[in-house]
């Protein structure tokens, strides 16, 4: 599979609660990487592509939880355990979340 990303993934491990505003179905993860365009994460509920969600990513940096809108592009099921990862595409780049991330990684 071609990798047709814009923006460079940065691994980043922190909580993430996500909501289908179709069905009321909300759930909590773990962010795996994140970029101005999307995010990946591991949740312990299966979420089928093309799915919408609002995310707030709780960004370790005494603010609040940093909200965006989302679609699944893929799900799949990780061997051995009852979890999945997840990836999906931001409605819009996020380059303030981004930025907040960023600073966080420089601090380490």
């Amino acid at each position: 599979m071609e990798d047709r990303r814009v923006f460079a993934r940065i691994a980043a491990r922190f909580p993430l609660r996500f909501l289908d505003p179709r069905s009321g179905r909300d759930g909590e993860a773990e962010t795996v990487d994140f970029s101005a365009n999307g995010v990946g994460f591991v949740t312990g509920k299966s979420i089928l592509a093309k799915t919408p969600l609002e995310l707030w990513l709780n960004i370790p940096d005494k603010h609040d939880p940093f909200y965006t809108r989302a679609e699944v592009v893929w799900s799949e099921s990780l061997s051995g355990a009852e979890k999945y990862r997840v990836g999906v595409r931001l409605e819009r780049a996020e380059l303030m979340g981004l930025a907040r991330i960023l600073w966080l990684k420089r601090r380490d």
